[in-house]
């Protein structure tokens, strides 16, 4: 019988284009479901606290929480008022953080990148850097703008995988290279969270939450980028597939 294929939530941003307000997802979000995962990606709007979240986790064999150009607004972490111009989505935090919780509970698989890494943290009660470039021991996380598409997502710094973990077990080897294309960082890691890997900073880079009953893992890198291409992206979004497929097996029968 061939396996199912999994039907994947990717979560929206909201963006005002022109004089209409929409709900918006990068396609290299939907790619890496649909080459690394082997799902098929179903976007979530964004809309707010009104959300029919077990309407929404009933229909769905995992959720990928991307990455965004906004950044979590700093109250929900207890964290001091943005800088003036700052990029926030609060329609988008209203949404993702209950959902985030709620969907581990259920045992649906969860992926989050750079911003829906952010989200976990916050979700399970941790806090960020804002400006990890102001606070003096980091090194450079930020990509050059002015540089090409290719540079700002190519290799920017290593990691150092934790044995044991869900990293490990996917990839099998304890060090990596990644692109590094953030701001903000994990501060105070989040209760009930198992650092995964660090940067050479000391940065915690990636996670996954230890008491989940299946694939909960955020990564503050972008795996999703040209992931078919890139041996340790894929083998992320590879055990991330294979969690929604189990999950897609149980769902429908």
């Amino acid at each position: 019988m061939a396996a199912l294929l999994p039907l994947i939530g990717v979560i929206a941003c909201n963006k005002q284009l022109g004089l209409h307000p929409f709900n918006i997802v990068g396609e290299k979000y939907l790619l890496g479901v649909v080459h690394g995962a082997k799902g098929w990606p179903l976007v979530i709007p964004s809309l707010g606290a009104d959300q029919p979240i077990e309407a929404i986790l009933a229909r769905l064999d995992g959720i990928l929480f991307t990455g965004s150009p906004s950044n979590v607004e700093p109250h929900l972490y207890a964290g001091a008022p943005s800088e003036a111009g700052t990029h926030h989505d609060p329609m988008r935090d209203a949404t993702t953080l209950p959902l985030i919780r709620a969907a581990i509970a259920a045992g649906v698989p969860v992926l989050g990148i750079c911003r829906g890494f952010q989200e976990m943290n916050v979700a399970f009660g941790g806090s960020l850097h804002q400006k990890l470039h102001e606070v003096g021991h980091f090194i450079e996380h930020r990509e050059d703008k002015d540089a090409s598409l290719e540079e700002q997502y190519g290799p920017s710094h290593s990691i150092t995988v934790e044995p044991g973990g869900v990293i490990y077990e996917a990839w099998g080897r304890n060090s990596a290279e990644v692109n590094s294309v953030h701001t903000q960082g994990v501060e105070r890691l989040g209760i009930g969270l198992r650092p995964e890997a660090c940067a050479p900073d000391g940065l915690v880079e990636a996670f996954s939450v230890i008491d989940a009953t299946e694939f909960a893992l955020g990564v503050q890198w972008h795996p999703e980028w040209k992931v078919s291409n890139n041996p340790f992206y894929l083998s992320i979004f590879n055990a991330f597939g294979d969690a929604c497929r189990r999950r897609a097996t149980t769902r429908v029968k």
